[in-house]
């Protein structure tokens, strides 16, 4: 299954957000392995600073409990200084809907 999702990041924050995605934890790897998650991609638009997200999960369920986990919970605490975040420090994120796929 693949999910995709926005989210918004704040002015002239592009750069810090592309720099500690490419450094990403390894611990944080392994979590999104380990809850089913694989091929995540992340798109920006430069103009909007919306950002646009894809992941395929192998488990919805499986993949909801990798929020509750404390490396995801640190991750949502590093990022949130350079993203639109909730008061928990959970990126303000934008479920979308599927309408075409082609393999």
């Amino acid at each position: 299954m693949v999910k995709g999702f926005q989210m918004k990041l704040l002015d002239g924050r592009e750069e810090e957000y592309t720099k500690r995605h490419n450094e990403l934890w390894p611990e944080m790897v392994d979590m999104l392995h380990a809850h089913g998650g694989k091929n995540y991609t992340i798109f920006l638009d430069r103009e909007t600073n919306i950002l646009f997200g894809t992941i395929e999960i192998s488990d919805e369920e499986l993949w909801a409990k990798a929020a509750d986990t404390t490396i995801n919970r640190k991750w949502w605490d590093f990022m949130a200084d350079i993203m639109e975040t909730n008061m928990d420090h959970s990126p303000v994120s934008k479920p979308l809907i599927n309408v075409f796929h082609m393999d």
